[in-house]
């Protein structure tokens, strides 16, 4: 598989620029963006920690600023690939999970005080279609506008659909990435399930407590043909665990799977990866799957690897895509390449499998040539992506 991805564009708590944010990953002086957010429902007073943009909003809600934030960054490569290929065959595929809580929420406040829903309102807002059809209506691509819905792996799902448009000759380009907004009933729903940490999330570390939400925006321009930025879409690989609703499967066999299966689609060997951006979020339930399945795939020495969660909190289905992006900075660095840092508090859990940590700010020994990205989801959703420096790229 060959495929193109353009330089992203990206908003995140770390970071409104891919420089910004891989600073923010790599120097270990950087101060994470996370910070104390209030709920804003009076009726529940709680707070929690959690990685807000910072960014104004420049429309009607605060998906929409974020995804017009990220997609300008891109503009340069949109506006090629619809010169190339023409708009009914420029398609657009965004993963993201909110589905709609800021129209939903006010208009069902609306429902229960009067009897009746306001003005203009439609169920369709509770769907996840608006932002694929915003980011579609943002440059006026014309081919299929697809939503996906697929819990944390979502982006990541919505670039693996988008390869799949390319590949088989539907569209000559597809914008895809993902967005997804703090918000009370994401933060009060992970907190229900227990699975929100008080501090900052400390992932693979024996004294993880859970997850930090975050939001943000990420999208790049996959295309037969290189736009911008000399990286390609190497392989990706799928799986489903069918386990359980939340949890993942504990032996990791299905995130093993969706590595392997990743690994295969590029052709490559696990021994090719530099560096694996681990999906990482701080249970310990993901924790302990990822690191059986990297011990399953990368063998006891394992690939250099780090969960970026820490500085940009766990953007939901923005995920994906975000952190591709932080690999797409990783093969871009031409002088003193470093990784992301994985922070966390220093102490193993003994239970898990021995996995990598890239805690200390090094240099690796060898040219970075393949870095993978590791998102698993709610439902036993699992999609790796590899990402390559295409060394033919002018």
């Amino acid at each position: 598989m060959r495929l193109y991805l353009s330089r992203p564009g990206l908003v995140s708590c770390a970071g409104n620029s891919l420089d910004d944010l891989f600073n923010a990953c790599t120097d270990p002086q950087s101060k994470s963006g996370i910070q104390v957010y209030k709920t804003e429902n009076a009726a529940v007073k709680k707070q929690f920690l959690a990685g807000r943009c910072r960014l104004p909003l420049t429309h009607t809600t605060r998906v929409f600023s974020l995804c017009a934030a990220a997609l300008e960054q891109i503009r340069p490569a949109v506006e090629r690939a619809l010169g190339r290929w023409g708009a009914p065959r420029v398609g657009v595929c965004v993963g993201s999970c909110d589905n709609g809580t800021e129209w939903s929420v006010p208009a069902h406040r609306a429902f229960f005080a009067g009897g009746g829903f306001p003005s203009g309102y439609e169920l369709d807002f509770q769907s996840a279609a608006p932002p694929a059809d915003f980011t579609a209506g943002f440059f006026g691509a014309g081919g299929p506008a697809l939503a996906v819905s697929t819990a944390c792996a979502s982006s990541a799902s919505a670039l693996a659909r988008a390869a799949d448009l390319v590949q088989s000759g539907v569209c000559g380009a597809v914008i895809a990435g993902g967005v997804d907004i703090v918000s009370d009933t994401v933060l009060l729903g992970f907190s229900a399930l227990e699975a929100v940490s008080g501090e900052i999330t400390n992932p693979f570390s024996k004294n993880r407590k859970g997850i930090t939400l975050g939001e943000g925006a990420a999208f790049f321009v996959v295309s037969k043909e290189p736009l911008d930025g000399g990286m390609v879409l190497s392989g990706y690989g799928e799986s489903a665990d069918a386990f359980h609703m939340t949890a993942p499967d504990p032996s990791g066999k299905g995130a093993e799977a969706a590595m392997r299966s990743a690994l295969e689609s590029a052709g490559i060997a696990g021994g090719g990866i530099s560096y694996v951006n681990l999906h990482g979020t701080g249970t310990p339930l993901n924790d302990s799957a990822e690191a059986s399945a990297m011990a399953a795939v990368f063998g006891e020495c394992g690939a250099p690897a780090s969960s970026t969660k820490p500085v940009t909190g766990h953007t939901l289905g923005a995920a994906g895509a975000l952190e591709l992006a932080i690999c797409y900075a990783v093969l871009a660095q031409t002088k003193n390449p470093a990784l992301p840092l994985h922070r966390w508090d220093g102490v193993p859990d003994p239970a898990l499998k021995k996995t990598a940590l890239v805690d200390k700010a090094l240099s690796p020994s060898t040219e970075i040539r393949y870095c993978m990205s590791n998102s698993f989801a709610f439902g036993g959703c699992n999609v790796s992506l590899i990402i390559s420096r295409d060394h033919g790229y002018n």
